[in-house]
C-alpha cells in the first residue's frame, strides 16, 4: 500500500536490496520469506516483533532517493511480493520517463511526494475513507494479525499490546491481539515462532492476579489450558478491554439475539472497532445503571461541575452527564445528593451571568417549577449547544406522565389492589399513627428536596427509605426509584395495546402462567378473588409477549403480584420490565442465569464477610439453595408478607446490593446454630425460622398468615426480628459492599456459569445420542465442539442464514445449535471420508439435503453424526445406498413426498393425518426396492461422484478401472431395461387411466382373481410394472407439451393418453425435464450411444420369462399399484422409432438393487466401502487444520509451533 512519504537515515540496515533504479529502491526484509537470512535474519525477526515498528508490519518497502541526497524516503510498503511488485511497476512505467524532465532534485522531491498523496487520496476517495479512520499503524497490525491468524476481513482487530506469554516456564515476548471474537499471541524469537489462538466463547476465566515472581500478570482460562501473559506496559487498560469483549461473547451465547444485537458494536461505518467504542459502550452501560435510565439510553458526555443545592445553601462538587433524552448529575462524594432531569420536563436552559463566585453558571427549569443551578463548567457554550441538540430531538408530544402529587390524588377509578383492603376505621392504632407520621415526613421531604422525577436524591431520601415507605406512597416511590417512570411517561399506551394484542392468544408461557395463577400469595384475600388474578394474568402476559425470550418463568407471579398491590396495572408492568431486564438481568430466563450468576458472587461474599461460615456452608451445600429462593423472589417466599414489602422497599432505591448485605446479614445472624448443624435439613430449618420470625410491628396491613414450607420441628419458635433492626444492621455490617464491586464478581461469575450450562448442554446431547449411534462418548463430544464452533464461526463472519434460527438456547439440547448448507460445506470436507477433489461441494449439498427431514434447510447435530455415523461405522449396503439416495432429487423421496402430500390436505379433521402418517411410518426399516429409480442424469452425477472420491487413495487406479466396469455394466442394464419396457408397453392397449393415489401401496384384487398360475401372473404383473415405470417418467398436462417442444428426437406418443396424473408423478416428472446442454461434453455420453445403437438386436432373442425371472430387473415400486391394475392388457406391433441420440434419454432408468449387485461384482469398490474409517484422527486434523480466510475449527485455544 502507499504511505504518505517518511524520511529514513539508514536504508541499509536489517534490510536487503532486490531491484533499483536511479530514483527508486525495493527492498526485502531481512530475515523474511526463503533463506532466513542467517544469524542476522533471525536477530532481525526477533527484533521487529519485540519492538514495535513499522517495518515489522510489513516485509518488503519502496524507497525514493535523488542521486545526490543522503535522506531516503519511504513511499510504499506490502506485505507480500506480489502487492509490492504491481507498486514498482506502476512507478517504472509512469514516473520514470517524467521525472528526467525536471533539473532540480527539490522539484523532483516535491512531485514525488505530491504524486504518491495523491494516489493515496483518490485511493480514500474510491473506497470511502474518512480521515478520522485508523492510522497507518493501527491498520499494518491489523493487515498483520489477519495475515498472520488467517482471519477473515470480517474479524475486526480492537486493540494489541506487547507483552510476554508463559509457555512453560519460558516467557516469549510478543504481540497479544484482541478482536472482536478472539484473542491472539504471536511471537518470533530466534526462528522459533509461537501462536495462539483463543475464542472468547471458550474463556472459562478470565482474571488479573500478582504473584511473587510476577507482579501482574493475567491469566485466560479454558476448558483444556491455562495461558498466563504479563509484563504489560497498562495492565489495567488491557484487562479490562478482555473483560468487556469475553462479557459480549457471554450475552451472545446466552442470549439467541446476542449476535444481531451485538452487531451494532462495529457498525460504527464499516470501521473497525476501536478500544474507544468500546470503552463508550461499557461507560453507557455504568451511566444506565447508576441513574437506573433505559436500556437504549446512550451517554453522550460528561464534565466536572458543581450543583447549588437550595437544601443547605452549597454548592456541591460532581460530575454532570448529558445523553439523548436525560441531563443526570451525581455528586463526588457518594450518596451526598444525585439528580435525573429528564429532557422532557426541560422548558428553559440559559447561561447565566458569569460572576467570580458563580464562574460559568447555567440555569435548567423544568415543567414543576424547579430550577437548578450548575456552575464551574469548562466549556459551557459546548455543552449549551448539546442540550439544545438534544431538546430539539426530543418530541414535542406531551407525555402524560403522572406525578407524585397526582396520582395519590387521582381521581382516575383504577388504583393499587391494596387499597380495598385498608383498614382506614382503625386509625386510632399506634401502627396508624406511625403510617401517618411517616406520610407527614415523606411530604415535608418532598417541600424540601423536590418532588417527582426530579428530587434531589440525597442522604435522608434514603434514610426514610430504611424506616418504610408508607402504604399509600409505595407504589410511586417505587416507581420512581427503580426509573420504571420514565418508562412508562415515554410508552403512552404501550401496556393496553399490548393487553389487546395477547387477548386470546396462547401459547407455553400462557400455558404456565395459568397454572401459577393462583399460587401467587394465595394466602393474600386480594388473591382471593377474580378481580385480583385477572389482573395478574394480564400483566404477566403482556410482559410474556413483550419479551419472548423470557415469556414466563416461575418466582415472576410472587414478584408481580405484590407489584399489583401497591401500584396501578400499568405500573406493576412496568415495574416488572424494570425488574426483569435492568434489575435482575437475566433472573428470569429458562435457565434462571442471573440468579446462578449472583449466587456465585454470594459465595464469593460469603468467603471474605463470614469466613468462619463459609467452609461449613459449603459442606452442606445449603448456599446454593438458599440464594435461588431468596433472590429470585426478593425474599418475598420466606419472610412474612409485611416485613418482605421493606425489603423491596430498599431493593427498588439501593439494588441488588440490598439483597446480598441482607443474606449475609441473616448467616450472620445464626452463624453459631449453623455451625452445629449436621446436614442440610437442619441448617434450613434454622434459616427458616429465623427468617419466618421477622416482623413489622409498623405494619398496618391485616394479619396475613405466612405459609412457610421449612417449619416442621416442634421446638420454641424464634424470638421475633424486627425488619428495620435487619436491614439497618446489614447497612451498617456490610454496607461497603459497592455496586461496581459487585458487577466485576458478576462478570467472573458469568464465565463459569455460562461455560457450565453450555458443557451440560454437550453433555444431554451426547447421552441423548450416543445409545444410536457406533460413535464412543469421547468421540461425540469432540464432534460436538466442533459442530458448535463451525455454528460461532458463520455467526462471527456471516453465513447464508440468520444466526437467530440457528441458536435458541429456550429449544431442547439437540435444537440449540444447527447448522446450515454452507457451514455443513466446511465440516463436510474436514471429518467425512468421501469429500474429495472438486465434487466435494455438489456432494455435501447432496447429503444436506439427504439430512434435512424436516426441510427447514437446517441440521440439528443428531442428522449431522447419523450420516457421519453410516459413512464411519455403516456397512456396504448402507453407504451405497445413502450414495445412491443422495443422488434421488428431494421430490422423489418417500419422506419428503408424505411432508408434500400433508400440507395438500388442508383438512381440519387431524385424525385422518395422524392415520396417513403412522400407516407410512411404521417400517421403521426402509425397503430397497421402494428406493425410486435413478435416471439418467442422476446416474452422470453419481459416476461423476464415484470417480472424485479416489482421488487421493492408495489403490486409485484400481478404483478407477472397478468404477468404469460398473459404470458400463449399468449403462447395460439401463438399456435391456429401456427396451423390456418399450416392448412390454406395445403388448398393451393405448388407452391408459391412472387414478390417483395418496402414496400408499394399493394391491388390485382383480389382478389375482384374473392369474391362472403363479408364472403368468408374474409375467404379466412384471409387464405391467415396467409400463407403469416408463408412463410415470412422463410428465402429464402442460409440462408433457414442454418437454415434447424441448425435445423434438423424441417420437410424439400419441397412442398413450394420460387422463388423470398421480400426484406422486409431478416430483418425478419435471425431475426429467433437463436440457441436453448440460450432458453434451459428459464422456460417458459417447459408450451411451453405441450401446443404444446396438441394442435392438436384442429384440428377437429377449423373452418375456427370462427377463421375469431376473429379480435385478424387477422394480418394485410402493405408488405404482393404483395406476398397474387400472390398466388393460392387449398387443401392438413392436415400435421401431426409439431415438438413439446423445440427448438426455428420459426412459433410462436403475434400480437400487442393480447398481448394489453391480458394486459387488468389484473387489476393490466392495473393499473401498468396507474399510474402517479412523475418526479420531479426522478429528484432529479438524481441530488443527487451518484454511485461507478462516482459522482453526476448534472451539477451544489451539496453539501451532511451526517452527519449534
Amino acid at each position: 500500500m502507499w504511505v504518505s512519504p517518511e524520511d529514513v537515515l539508514l536504508a541499509g540496515a536489517l534490510w536487503i536490496t532486490e531491484r533499483a533504479n536511479p530514483y527508486f529502491i525495493l527492498q526485502k526484509r531481512k530475515g523474511h520469506g526463503d533463506g532466513g537470512g542467517g544469524l542476522a535474519g533471525l536477530l532481525v525477526g526477533t527484533l521487529d516483533v519485540v519492538l514495535d515498528s513499522s517495518a515489522r508490519m510489513a516485509p518488503y518497502r519502496i524507497l525514493y532517493q535523488t542521486p545526490d541526497s543522503l535522506v531516503y524516503w519511504i513511499i510504499a510498503h506490502g506485505t507480500s511480493r506480489k502487492e509490492i511488485t504491481e507498486h514498482w511497476e506502476w512507478l517504472e512505467h509512469n514516473l520514470l520517463q517524467t521525472l528526467s524532465i525536471f533539473e532540480n532534485e527539490n522539484d523532483i522531491t516535491t512531485f514525488v511526494k505530491g504524486k504518491v498523496q495523491g494516489i493515496i487520496a483518490e485511493y480514500n476517495k474510491n473506497h470511502d475513507v474518512k480521515d478520522d479512520d485508523d492510522t497507518d499503524k493501527f491498520k499494518e497490525a491489523s493487515a498483520k494479525f489477519r495475515k498472520l491468524f488467517g482471519m477473515p476481513e470480517e474479524e475486526k482487530l480492537v486493540n494489541y499490546y506487547s507483552c510476554s506469554y508463559w509457555k512453560g516456564k519460558v516467557p516469549r515476548q510478543g504481540w497479544l491481539y484482541l478482536s472482536i471474537n478472539h484473542l491472539c499471541f504471536y511471537s518470533y524469537l530466534l526462528g522459533k515462532e509461537v501462536k495462539l489462538v483463543v475464542r472468547w466463547a471458550d474463556i472459562t476465566q478470565l482474571e488479573k492476579s500478582a504473584t511473587l515472581l510476577l507482579p501482574d500478570v493475567i491469566k485466560v482460562s479454558t476448558r483444556t489450558n491455562e495461558h498466563v501473559f504479563s509484563v504489560f506496559l497498562n495492565i489495567n487498560e488491557t484487562f479490562k478491554l478482555a473483560e468487556q469483549l469475553a462479557n459480549i461473547a457471554m450475552r451472545q451465547l446466552l442470549d439467541n439475539k446476542g449476535f444481531e444485537q451485538d452487531r451494532s458494536l462495529p457498525k460504527l461505518k464499516k470501521k473497525s472497532p476501536k478500544k474507544v467504542d468500546l470503552d463508550a459502550r461499557a461507560k453507557s452501560e455504568r451511566y444506565r445503571a447508576l441513574f437506573r435510565l433505559p436500556k437504549d439510553e446512550k451517554l453522550d458526555g460528561h464534565t466536572d461541575c458543581t450543583l447549588w443545592t437550595p437544601f443547605n445553601k452549597m454548592h456541591i462538587l460532581g460530575q454532570m452527564f448529558v445523553s439523548t433524552n436525560y441531563i443526570c448529575f451525581t455528586s463526588k462524594e457518594e450518596t451526598l445528593c444525585s439528580l435525573i432531569i429528564p429532557l422532557r420536563e426541560v422548558t428553559i436552559v440559559e447561561k447565566a451571568d458569569s460572576s467570580s463566585v458563580l464562574p460559568s453558571p447555567l440555569s435548567i427549569s423544568t415543567k414543576n417549577r424547579m430550577t437548578f443551578l450548575f456552575a464551574n463548567l469548562k466549556d459551557r457554550d459546548f455543552l449549551v449547544q448539546r442540550i439544545s441538540d438534544f431538546l430539539q430531538q426530543t418530541t414535542s408530544k406531551i407525555y402524560l406522565e403522572r406525578e407524585l402529587t397526582g396520582s395519590l390524588n387521582s381521581s382516575d377509578d383504577e388504583v393499587g389492589i391494596m387499597t380495598a383492603f385498608l383498614q382506614r376505621d382503625t386509625v386510632c392504632s399506634p401502627e396508624f399513627a406511625k403510617e401517618f407520621l411517616k406520610e407527614q415526613a415523606w411530604k415535608n421531604h418532598f417541600t424540601e428536596f423536590g418532588q417527582g422525577v426530579c428530587m434531589y436524591r440525597t442522604e435522608k431520601t434514603k434514610e426514610l427509605v430504611l424506616k418504610g415507605i408508607p402504604e399509600s406512597m409505595r407504589g410511586e416511590l417505587w416507581l420512581l426509584f427503580s426509573g420504571a417512570i420514565n418508562e412508562m411517561a415515554t410508552h403512552p399506551g404501550y401496556y393496553e395495546d399490548l393487553v389487546e394484542k395477547s387477548m386470546g392468544k396462547y401459547n407455553l408461557a400462557t400455558e404456565e402462567i395459568e397454572r401459577d395463577l393462583h399460587r401467587s400469595l394465595p394466602e393474600h384475600p386480594a388473591f382471593q378473588n377474580e378481580m385480583g388474578i385477572a389482573a395478574l394474568r394480564r400483566v404477566l402476559t403482556a410482559y410474556a409477549f413483550r419479551n419472548p425470550n423470557i415469556g414466563y418463568c416461575q418466582a415472576m407471579n410472587i414478584v408481580t403480584s405484590v407489584l399489583l398491590l401497591y401500584a396501578k396495572e400499568e405500573e406493576a408492568f412496568w415495574l416488572l420490565v424494570a425488574l426483569c431486564e435492568r434489575m435482575l438481568p437475566d433472573y428470569y430466563n429458562t435457565r434462571v442465569v442471573g440468579a446462578l450468576v449472583d449466587q456465585g458472587v454470594f459465595e464469593e461474599l460469603a468467603r471474605e464477610y463470614v469466613p468462619e461460615l463459609y467452609d461449613c456452608m459449603q459442606d452442606l451445600g445449603v448456599i446454593s439453595t438458599i440464594s435461588l429462593s431468596w433472590f429470585l423472589t426478593l425474599f418475598l417466599s420466606v419472610m412474612p408478607f409485611e416485613s418482605a414489602v421493606v425489603v423491596v422497599d430498599c431493593f427498588f432505591y439501593d439494588g441488588i446490593k440490598v439483597i446480598f448485605q441482607l443474606a449475609l446479614s441473616v448467616l450472620h445472624a445464626n452463624i453459631h446454630q449453623l455451625l452445629n448443624c449436621k446436614d442440610d435439613g437442619e441448617a434450613m430449618t434454622v434459616l427458616g425460622r429465623y427468617l419466618d420470625s421477622v416482623t413489622n410491628k409498623d405494619s398496618t396491613l391485616p394479619p396475613i398468615p405466612h405459609l412457610h414450607s421449612l417449619l416442621t420441628d416442634n421446638g420454641e419458635p424464634h424470638p421475633e426480628v424486627d425488619i428495620f433492626k435487619l436491614v439497618r444492621g446489614s447497612y451498617e455490617k456490610f454496607g461497603s459492599i459497592r455496586s461496581d464491586v459487585i458487577e466485576q464478581m458478576r462478570f467472573k461469575q458469568r464465565l463459569r456459569v455460562i461455560q457450565t450450562i453450555e458443557d451440560t448442554t454437550k453433555r444431554n446431547v451426547v447421552r441423548t445420542i450416543v445409545t444410536e449411534t457406533a460413535f464412543s462418548i469421547d468421540e461425540l463430544e469432540e464432534l460436538y465442539v466442533l459442530f458448535k464452533a463451525e455454528h460461532l464461526t458463520s455467526c462471527y463472519w456471516g453465513g447464508s442464514s440468520n444466526p437467530t434460527e440457528r441458536h435458541d438456547p429456550s429449544l431442547p439440547y439437540l435444537e440449540q445449535y444447527r447448522i446450515d448448507v454452507e457451514q455443513f460445506k466446511g465440516l463436510f470436507n474436514l471429518l467425512f471420508p468421501w469429500a474429495n477433489g472438486a465434487h466435494s461441494d455438489p456432494l455435501a449439498v447432496h447429503f444436506f439435503r439427504l439430512l434435512d427431514q424436516n426441510g427447514d434447510a437446517l441440521i440439528n447435530f443428531r442428522e449431522f453424526i447419523n450420516g457421519l455415523g453410516v459413512l464411519c461405522h455403516g456397512d456396504l449396503t448402507e453407504k451405497l445406498k445413502l450414495l445412491y439416495k443422495m443422488h434421488v432429487l428431494p421430490g422423489e423421496c418417500v419422506s419428503a413426498h408424505i411432508l408434500l402430500t400433508v400440507k395438500k390436505l388442508n383438512t381440519p379433521d387431524y385424525r385422518h393425518y395422524l392415520k396417513l402418517w403412522n400407516q407410512e411410518t411404521k417400517p421403521k426399516e426402509e425397503n430397497t426396492k421402494e428406493l425410486p429409480k435413478l435416471n439418467q442424469t442422476q446416474f452422470i452425477e453419481l459416476c461423476k461422484t464415484l470417480y472424485s472420491m479416489f482421488s487421493e487413495d492408495a489403490a486409485e487406479q484400481e478404483l478407477y478401472h472397478a468404477t468404469a466396469t460398473v459404470t458400463s455394466l449399468l449403462l447395460e442394464m439401463g438399456e435391456v431395461g429401456k427396451l423390456f419396457s418399450s416392448f412390454s408397453r406395445k403388448d398393451h392397449n393405448m388407452e391408459v387411466k391412472s387414478q390417483p393415489s395418496m402414496c400408499m401401496q394399493d394391491t388390485d384384487p382383480k389382478t389375482t382373481q384374473e392369474a391362472g398360475s403363479n408364472g403368468v401372473f408374474q409375467q404379466k404383473d412384471q409387464s405391467n410394472t415396467f409400463v407403469h415405470a416408463d408412463l410415470e417418467h412422463k410428465p402429464s398436462g402442460s409440462e408433457e407439451g414442454k418437454r415434447d417442444e424441448e425435445n423434438e428426437e423424441l417420437p410424439p406418443m400419441h397412442d398413450i393418453k394420460l387422463e388423470d396424473s398421480s400426484p406422486k408423478d409431478t416430483g418425478t416428472s419435471s425431475a426429467m425435464l433437463i436440457s441436453d446442454d448440460e450432458t453434451k461434453d459428459d464422456t460417458s455420453m459417447s459408450s451411451y450411444s453405441v450401446l443404444s445403437a446396438g441394442s435392438h438386436e436384442l429384440d428377437e432373442k429377449l423373452q418375456c420369462e427370462d427377463i421375469a425371472e431376473d429379480t435385478v430387473l424387477v422394480r418394485s415400486d410402493n405408488g405404482s399399484g393404483g395406476e398397474r391394475n387400472n390398466r388393460p392388457h392387449g398387443s401392438g406391433p413392436h415400435d421401431r422409432g426409439l431415438p438413439h441420440s446423445t440427448s438426455i434419454d428420459k426412459d433410462w432408468a436403475i434400480t437400487f438393487e442393480q447398481f448394489l449387485a453391480s458394486v459387488l461384482t468389484e473387489q476393490a469398490l466392495v473393499h473401498y466401502f468396507e474399510k474402517p474409517v479412523e475418526v479420531a484422527a479426522r478429528i484432529t486434523n479438524a481441530k488443527n487444520v487451518r484454511k485461507v480466510g478462516r482459522p482453526t475449527l476448534s472451539t477451544s485455544d489451539y496453539e501451532i509451533s511451526l517452527s519449534g
